[in-house]
């Protein structure tokens, strides 16, 4: 029997997968809490996001990320009312290395994560505050901190507001091995609403 994708053994309790480079082509599945768990983007509602200003202002920012960042494709993602899921898969980048400026990347649109494009060393989880100081241009992280500066500031912006800390410092990041793998996460985001109830973020569960 399959075991079925478990976020919070798989995702919450290992250590951070050490020396592991960030700006490699893969795909890995990212969670990012608001500050306190604040139910700040909308609601469930039989089963279903209802999204707020701030919750549309926030799916907006992670819909533009390929806009701002060549190397990264966005697969499947869901907002929730203090956290979003989502899988951002890192392809190669011609100016990465400094070779192909001015040429166009070339197409991913049927990129596919398989045993041989992923890294397919032990999976660890790493927070923000566990990785060295510095962020690689393209890494992950880079795309991470952008989004969450970027959906922060304009959020701030609408509602004058300057200085409220969104999103909590920290997120969780995964890297995908194979497309078994990667169905069983795409499977867990598209039910994330349907599971509120008992979901380790939502504020009723926590003590």
């Amino acid at each position: 029997m399959k075991q079925k994708f478990d976020p919070q053994r798989h995702h919450r309790r290992s250590i951070r997968l050490k020396g592991y480079d960030y700006t490699q082509q893969g795909a890995y599945f990212v969670t990012l809490v608001t500050q306190g768990r604040e139910c700040l983007f909308g609601e469930i509602v039989n089963g279903e996001m209802r999204l707020n200003e701030f919750g549309a202002l926030v799916a907006e920012g992670w819909n533009g990320l390929t806009q701002h960042f060549r190397n990264a494709d966005l697969d499947e993602f869901v907002m929730m009312p203090n956290h979003l899921h989502g899988i951002v898969v890192l392809k190669w980048d011609a100016y990465a290395d400094g070779r192909g400026r001015g040429e166009a990347l070339t197409d991913t649109s049927a990129y596919r994560v398989t045993s041989a494009n992923v890294n397919a060393s032990p999976l660890r989880v790493s927070t923000a505050s566990e990785r060295p100081h510095g962020t690689k241009p393209r890494s992950l992280n880079a795309i991470v901190q952008n989004f969450k500066s970027v959906t922060s500031r304009k959020i701030n912006q609408r509602h004058n507001t300057q200085g409220t800390i969104i999103w909590q410092r920290d997120y969780f990041e995964r890297v995908i091995r194979n497309e078994n793998e990667l169905n069983r996460i795409r499977e867990y985001i598209m039910s994330n609403p349907a599971a509120w109830e008992s979901d380790n973020e939502n504020p009723r569960n926590t003590t």
